[in-house]
């Protein structure tokens, strides 16, 4: 995983290269070549990168792992306020908790407010095959948090119990 000093160091790097092509472009202004107008446009993508690399590196884009929580697929995101992840059908309930509250967290953003409600909802399903040829989602568990609130990083967990799992379930929450 990159830190913010790998992209402190990869913005440097690309800082010096685009001074370089710089004074690669005002040379070719010089001489009057006929690329000089490209070279104004490798310069200015060089800027543009340099720039982002920076900005990574003043903020970068982490995760913080949640300790127990297994790995998941996202199956269905509305963009807003309802997303489903799957898990495997032989899932603990401890990472089933933690896997539900990583993605969560993973999934939280601003760009999510003001779309439907101000709550983020993940659902964790599995597929079962309860005979040859039929195959069911299962719903897991559900897990919630506050989209309004920035400061409020709490995750809600409900876990269903085995006996009462079933996609008929998630009208509840």
């Amino acid at each position: 995983m990159l830190t913010p000093t790998d992209f402190a160091t990869y913005s440097r790097w690309a800082g010096i290269a685009t001074l370089v092509m710089a004074g690669l472009t005002a040379l070719t202004f010089v001489f009057r070549w006929g690329v000089r107008f490209r070279f104004v446009g490798i310069t200015g993508f060089l800027g543009v990168v340099t720039v982002g690399l920076f900005a990574l590196s003043i903020v970068p884009i982490v995760h913080s792992p949640v300790p127990g929580a297994g790995k998941y697929t996202l199956v269905y995101d509305n963009g807003a306020t309802q997303v489903v992840i799957t898990v495997p059908p032989d899932i603990e309930r401890s990472t089933l908790e933690a896997t539900l509250v990583q993605a969560a967290n993973d999934l939280f953003s601003l760009g999510r407010l003001g779309r439907g409600g101000d709550r983020l909802t993940v659902i964790a399903r599995t597929i079962e095959h309860p005979e040859p040829g039929v195959t069911e989602p299962v719903i897991l568990g559900v897990a919630s948090r506050s989209l309004s609130d920035r400061t409020n990083d709490t995750v809600t967990v409900h876990l269903l119990e085995p006996s009462v799992r079933s996609a008929s379930r998630l009208e509840e929450f």
